[in-house]
C-alpha cells in the first residue's frame, strides 16, 4: 500500500540523516548540531512508530475492532507530537549549557555542508509525505511530514548559527546557543499543534471544515423526497470516514424506496469525498407539521401549504431533533 511504502521509506530515510548529523556534530563539536540531531533521534523513532501503526490502521475490521484499526493512527501521531514538543525542551536546556560552559567549535565548513544537504532532503521529503496524507487522510503521514519539515526550519537555525560563526571566524561561541534558543519555541508549537490534534482526534472531537464540506454537498444535491437532515455525525479514522444521520422521507414511502434514497445518499458522498465511507442512516418518516418544509410535489397527503425548504447549515443538523415546529427558530 503506498501510505506504507512512503512511511517506511521516511523511517528508513530517518535513520541515514541521524548519522549524517551525527557525523557534523562530531567534527564541529556545535551544540546546534547536537540538538539537531538529537531531533533526528526523534524523527527515528516517530518514524517507526507511525509506520507500525499506519499499517496497523488498514487492517480490516473484526469482531474487536467493528469500527477498524483507525485510531492507531492518532496514537501514533501523539507520540510524534509530544516527541517534537521534548526535543524543543532538550534544545533548550543544550543550548543554555553551552552558554554557561562554552568551548570552540572546529571543521564548521564540512558541518555546514552536512547539515544544509539533510535539511533540503528533511523539507522535500516532509512536504511530500504532507501532500500524500492529506489526499488519504493519514493522520501519519501528514505529522510525519509536518515533523520532517519542523527539522528542516530547525536545520535553518543551525546554518544560521554556524555561517555567522565562520564569518567572526569562531569569536563569538556564544551565537551558537541564542539561535538555538530563538528556533526552540517553533519546534515546541510544531508537536503541541500535531499533539493537539491526534488527542482530538481520539476523543472524537468533530471535524468542522469537514462537517461543513458534507453538508455543502447534501444541500446542493438535496432531493425533493428528503425532507429533512438532523442528528448527522461525520468522523474520520484513517481513510475511512462514518457518516451518521437521521434521514426524514415521506411516511407513505415504501421500505424499497427508503434503500434506495440511503443508496443514492452513499453514491453523493463517495463521489465527492472518497470510496471508503461507511454510512449509517436511520430513516424516519414525515410528521405533519413539516409539510411547510417539503417540497415533494404534488404529495397526496399534503396537510400544510410549502413554504420552503430549510437551508441545511452546520448549526442545524448535528441536533437530535426533527425540524419543522418552529421555521424561522431554525431557519
Amino acid at each position: 500500500m503506498k501510505q506504507v511504502r512512503i512511511q517506511r521509506n521516511i523511517a528508513l530515510l530517518s535513520v541515514l540523516l541521524f548519522l549524517a548529523k551525527l557525523l557534523a556534530w562530531y567534527l564541529t563539536a556545535s551544540v546546534t548540531v547536537l540538538t539537531d540531531a538529537l531531533e533526528s533521534i526523534v524523527n527515528m523513532i516517530a518514524g517507526f512508530v507511525g509506520l507500525f501503526s499506519i499499517a496497523l490502521a488498514n487492517l480490516p475490521r473484526d469482531t474487536n475492532h467493528p469500527y477498524g484499526h483507525g485510531k492507531a493512527e492518532f496514537l501514533s501521531s501523539a507520540v510524534e507530537g509530544a516527541l517534537i514538543f521534548i526535543a524543543g525542551i532538550v534544545i533548550i536546556f543544550q543550548a543554555i549549557h553551552q552558554l554557561l560552559m562554552p568551548h570552540p567549535l572546529q571543521r564548521l565548513d564540512v558541518g555546514l555542508i552536512i547539515i544544509i544537504a539533510a535539511g533540503l532532503v528533511n523539507y522535500a521529503v516532509g512536504k511530500y509525505a504532507e501532500r500524500e496524507g492529506k489526499k488519504s487522510n493519514s493522520m501519519v503521514l501528514v505529522s510525519a511530514g509536518s515533523h520532517l519539515v519542523s527539522d528542516a526550519y530547525s536545520t535553518i537555525a543551525v546554518v544560521v548559527g554556524l555561517g555567522l560563526l565562520m564569518l567572526t571566524n569562531n569569536r563569538y561561541v556564544w551565537l551558537d546557543s541564542v539561535v538555538a534558543l530563538c528556533f526552540a519555541p517553533v519546534i515546541m508549537v510544531t508537536g503541541y499543534r500535531v499533539l493537539r490534534k491526534s488527542v482530538a482526534g481520539m476523543m472524537d472531537e468533530m471535524d468542522m471544515t469537514l462537517l461543513k464540506n458534507v453538508i455543502d454537498v447534501l444541500q446542493k444535491n438535496r432531493q425533493p423526497q428528503w425532507v429533512d437532515l438532523h442528528n448527522l455525525r461525520v468522523i474520520q479514522y484513517g481513510s475511512l470516514m462514518h457518516v451518521d444521520a437521521h434521514l426524514t422521507l415521506p411516511w407513505y414511502q415504501l421500505v424499497a424506496d427508503a434503500d434506495k434514497e440511503i443508496h443514492n445518499l452513499e453514491r453523493l458522498i463517495k463521489a465527492n469525498f472518497s470510496d471508503q465511507v461507511e454510512l449509517f442512516i436511520h430513516i424516519d418518516s414525515c410528521m405533519p407539521y413539516q409539510c411547510k418544509l417539503c417540497a415533494m410535489p404534488n404529495c397526496a397527503q399534503r396537510q400544510e401549504a410549502f413554504e420552503r425548504q430549510m437551508e441545511w447549515k452546520t448549526e442545524n443538523v448535528w441536533a437530535d431533533a426533527k425540524h419543522g415546529k418552529t421555521v424561522a427558530s431554525n431557519n
